[in-house]
This record gives C-alpha cells, structure tokens and sequence, in this order.
C-alpha cells in the first residue's frame, strides 16, 4: 500500500456500490494506475489516497462480496 498525497489529477473516480448516496460513508476508486488501484474518500477529493496492489484489491472485493470479513 502506497498513499498518494493529492489523487485529484487521476481521472475515472467513481463511487463504490456500496456508498449510502446521501454524502456519508463514500469510498472511490480510480482506473488508470498500472497494477495499482487508487482509493479515497469522495468526501475529501484533494486529499490523501490509498494505492493497493491491483491482485490485492481484488482479493479484498472477493472476500467482501462473499461476506468472508464478517461485520
């Protein structure tokens, strides 16, 4: 995991399907980073972004949908 101080220059934000759509709780995720995938809180565009290994990413959406993480 890398942070990316101001992620605001990446283009292809979107929101997770997960986000409540009322301004609380929004994750974004970034295309366009070679093997990585940028996150950040939509709440807080210029800010600071996370930047997670592309396989690792997808493991952790794997393990989300099918409810491996528990609540």
């Amino acid at each position: 995991m890398k942070t990316i101080p101001d992620a605001s220059a990446l283009n292809g934000w979107r929101k997770s399907s997960y986000s409540n759509g009322q301004g609380a709780e929004c994750v974004e995720v970034a295309d366009g980073l070679p093997g990585a995938v940028p996150v950040r809180d939509s709440k807080n565009p210029h800010g600071p972004a996370l930047s997670f290994p592309s396989q690792s990413w997808a493991s952790f959406i794997t393990a989300v949908k099918s409810s491996e993480l528990g609540r």
